[in-house]
């Protein structure tokens, strides 16, 4: 049996999507941790979904308290903006675990409609025992611990529209720098650092992911990706 865990926040324009790809699974798990819009409402409409609401304490650490919540010991952990496609929950039901393996999805990125390559190829480990693995503690850019578990890559693709508008790359732009400044406290920063990391984070998605070649849509996550990585440090030159 797997539990799906999904963290939650002000997620209403995603969530049904998501939920109605799950389905399939007994058990949905949603922890919120303060939505004020239709999110709430959206979750307690699944007969699938059991809802609890508790604080956000970074990513990591919050995974792992849904984790720890779920009824099964098999986790499968999806974000609110990331739908199953058929053929990965059919793959997913069909599986015979094996305690010693994670399971690596291979998420498809999307933005306007149209899928960027730029953020392909994007695997990620999803689906693991908590018996035997968590989640890093780390409160941004978490990962499932797979070390010396076997990981084993699944075919079918899981979908992902992290930025809808241009109000979630300003939204997700502040969160991450945030975290990302809180979770490195103590670390030295500059001002030139700063603008280093961001023209190299800009040049690494342009140029050498050829971002260039998607379109407008390749050149907005390019800067997105620097701007991000600039106030990143530029935060962390401020709490220093």
């Amino acid at each position: 049996m797997i539990s799906v865990t999904i963290l939650t926040k002000n997620a209403e324009q995603t969530l049904k999507s998501t939920l109605e790809s799950l389905k399939g699974f007994l058990e949905v798990l949603v922890y919120d941790s303060g939505s004020s819009d239709k999110t709430l409402e959206i979750a307690s409409s699944f007969p699938n979904v059991r809802l609890i609401q508790g604080p956000f304490s970074g990513f990591g650490p919050t995974h792992n308290k849904a984790s720890s919540l779920a009824t099964y010991d098999w986790i499968l952990s999806i974000d609110s903006d990331e739908i199953l496609s058929e053929g990965l929950a059919q793959e997913i039901l069909n599986l015979q675990l094996d305690p010693q393996i994670v399971y690596q999805l291979n998420r498809r990125n999307f933005f306007n409609g149209k899928w960027i390559r730029v953020w392909s190829p994007d695997p990620v480990v999803r689906l693991y025992n908590r018996n035997m693995t968590h989640f890093s503690d780390d409160v941004v850019h978490e990962k499932v611990l797979s070390s010396p578990l076997h990981v084993h890559p699944l075919a079918s693709p899981l979908l992902h529209t992290p930025y809808r508008s241009i109000d979630d790359f300003l939204s997700k732009m502040q969160l991450y720098s945030t975290l990302f400044a809180e979770q490195n406290r103590g670390k030295k920063s500059s001002l030139t650092k700063a603008v280093l990391h961001g023209g190299a984070a800009f040049l690494r998605s342009y140029v050498l992911k050829r971002g260039f070649l998607g379109g407008k849509e390749g050149a907005i996550i390019s800067f997105y990706n620097g701007h991000t990585a600039f106030y990143k440090y530029l935060k962390l030159l401020q709490l220093s």
